[in-house]
């Protein structure tokens, strides 16, 4: 199957871009089905974020169940019980 170069545009930037015949032709052979729907700098962009960019807040609690301190990506409310992963991985199969 030959392939030639197209002309897509940006979904994030709205440039155009050129899909070349050698991408397309990598694409086709990893079986990837769908056309890339961003430039190349806006994916390095949207790669450097995800990999490196702005970390979860993590707040400090002291597990409901063994007393251990941990770490959990939200903000504990006073009522509520927090959990340890351990503990609350536990609770889950209880659960179950």
């Amino acid at each position: 199957m030959a392939f030639e170069d197209k002309t897509l545009v940006c979904k994030d930037c709205g440039k155009e871009f050129t899909f070349t015949a050698g991408e397309q032709e990598f694409y086709a052979e990893k079986g990837f089905e769908n056309e890339p729907a961003r430039c190349r700098d806006c994916r390095d962009k949207r790669r450097r974020t995800r990999e490196g960019g702005e970390q979860r807040q993590m707040f400090k609690v002291v597990c409901a169940e063994c007393g251990k301190e941990t770490e959990v990506p939200f903000e504990p409310k006073n009522d509520r019980p927090v959990y340890c992963r351990d503990c609350f991985n536990k609770k889950r199969a209880e659960r179950d």
